[in-house]
């Protein structure tokens, strides 16, 4: 798929799965991709959901093991907000003696990486990623700049799709809190929010009291009305 028909397909999506699934379809044929996939970050930048293509799931759980820590690409990304490829971070010489490269991509025939940033209203909500195997040529300037532009498109429309807190509230907000009430927009269960953010039901029973007590309100959907723009 060419760029404008992908953007059309990003502006025009009617929820948040949609919006992935649109992503996860039609973003690996775009960069030339061999695997490719979708972080969404809670406020302390752990990943509380993702998607993957290309790969199996022992993939993702062997990312987890090696830890962020030793990816100095999704890093840079991170403290930048910038879209990266692991070239532009280090050396080839040093990619190839790196714990990363050692552990997680070349056990799965990869050779090249790249990242970029999914910015919501006044942080990081997310990224996406993209790999290449062996036989395909690394990333370069011209790709970042294209998954640049598509970061901002799906940016924007994970923000419209999201919940706008009104500026006058979020200031009285912990992060969590913030991160619950995106959930709840959203639809979820206290079960799903507990899954998604990796914390027990009976915290997000407390975060939502809390959250109700600041808000003088009585229910979810109260909440949820007095918190959008």
């Amino acid at each position: 798929m060419k760029f404008s028909p992908l953007v059309e397909k990003i502006i025009t999506a009617s929820n948040e799965a949609q919006l992935r699934s649109y992503f996860m379809d039609y973003a690996g044929e775009l960069v030339g991709a061999t695997a490719w996939g979708l972080d969404l970050l809670d406020s302390r930048f752990q990943v509380f959901d993702s998607d993957l293509q290309g790969l199996p799931d022992t993939f993702r759980d062997r990312y987890q093991e090696i830890g962020q820590a030793a990816d100095p690409v999704s890093q840079r990304m991170i403290e930048q907000q910038i879209p990266v490829h692991h070239l532009s971070v280090q050396s080839l010489k040093d990619w190839h003696r790196s714990k990363l490269y050692q552990n997680v991509f070349r056990i799965y025939g990869l050779e090249h990486g790249m990242v970029a940033p999914l910015i919501g209203p006044g942080r990081l909500i997310g990224g996406v990623y993209f790999m290449r195997g062996r036989n395909l040529p690394s990333f370069n300037e011209d790709d970042l700049i294209q998954l640049s532009s598509l970061c901002q498109y799906l940016s924007v429309r994970f923000a419209t799709l999201r919940l706008a807190i009104a500026p006058s509230l979020i200031s009285c907000l912990t992060p969590r809190e913030v991160d619950v009430a995106e959930l709840v927009a959203q639809g979820f269960t206290n079960r799903e929010i507990a899954l998604k953010l990796h914390i027990s039901r009976d915290a997000v029973k407390q975060v939502l009291k809390r959250m109700f007590q600041k808000l003088n309100v009585s229910a979810r959907a109260e909440m949820v009305a007095k918190l959008k723009i």
